[in-house]
């Protein structure tokens, strides 16, 4: 059982692919004149923080001390996302590349029902990368955990080189892996890849033991501490050296799955940071994980929701 209240205790640091989460909200009554699609009249606005930024305001809203680096442009959304870290408590390191948009998902919503998503994105240039490298080296070894948030956007170019600093520092590193390529992430504390993610690399089971086989291979594989596989309403399961350590799925009601994976692994970090051991963390990570699902759209979890 984790003492929630040694959360307060934990110092994260969060690195990967920060994004702007924009929704528009209205209704739907009439087909366009123009084309056979619907018109929305627009009646709300909500901006989120996404991706490794969600990760990092999950991380804080239970407490922990958490600094955040990424890349963001220099434009509205970037100016945007330090507003949104600032109000919630986020130590933000963000590198400015004035090459590049601002990463943002513009989901357009009616009735509860996502119509289109609109995304906005391009890589990091090297030297702006190069640069972050630097920055991670400063900031490591004063954090507890490191969590890298890989969405494939290109702000992890050198995280073999960060998990190897990391290690090197004692640091424990927790890995939400994207992509086939797994190599890189070799030597992470914990990789947490979902289901489909995991069959992407793995290939598809059919039993049980044949799951455990793989996920066993993979962890030798890359020397893994530990492999947390999230299974959605087969709740999650730790393999690490002791064996499998399963909990099952606690969402009473499934309403959007958006930002979920980046709750489980910033309240993991979080048990994890402030000592609380490996099983009790996964535990306390799958609870977590049950109370967003229920929630619209990326959303944070408070300790109150955890009791």
């Amino acid at each position: 059982m984790v003492d929630l209240n040694t959360l307060s205790k934990a110092r994260v640091l969060v690195v990967g692919d920060v994004m702007l989460d924009r929704y528009w909200f209205g209704d739907v009554e009439r087909i366009s004149p123009e084309a056979p699609v619907p018109v929305l009249l627009v009646g709300k606005q909500d901006e989120r923080l996404g991706g490794a930024a969600n990760v990092a305001i999950n991380a804080a809203s239970l407490g922990a001390s958490v600094t955040l680096m990424g890349v963001v442009g220099n434009d509205e959304p970037g100016r945007t996302v330090q507003a949104l870290l600032e109000k919630s408590g986020v130590r933000a390191r963000l590198l400015e590349d004035p090459n590049v948009p601002t990463i943002v998902k513009l989901r357009v919503v009616a009735r509860q029902q996502q119509l289109v998503r609109i995304d906005f994105e391009e890589k990091p240039t090297a030297e702006h990368l190069g640069t972050k490298l630097e920055w991670f080296e400063q900031e490591v070894a004063n954090h507890a955990v490191v969590v890298f948030s890989d969405y494939g956007k290109g702000a992890l170019e050198h995280v073999a080189d960060m998990i190897a600093m990391a290690r090197k520092a004692g640091v424990t590193v927790l890995v939400d892996p994207k992509g086939d390529d797994y190599a890189k992430y070799a030597g992470a504390s914990i990789l947490t890849p979902n289901r489909s993610e995991f069959r992407q690399v793995m290939g598809t089971w059919k039993t049980e033991d044949e799951l455990v086989g793989k996920a066993m291979a993979l962890r030798e594989r890359l020397g893994l501490g530990a492999l947390l596989l999230t299974r959605s309403e087969e709740g999650m399961t730790l393999f690490n050296a002791e064996g499998t350590f399963h909990v099952p799925a606690q969402a009473r009601e499934v309403f959007d799955v958006s930002g979920a994976g980046d709750t489980v692994i910033a309240t993991l970090a979080c048990s994890l940071a402030s000592g609380a051991g490996v099983q009790d963390s996964v535990a306390l990570a799958n609870k977590a994980g049950g109370v967003v699902v229920g929630k619209l759209g990326t959303a944070v979890i408070l300790p109150e929701e955890l009791n």
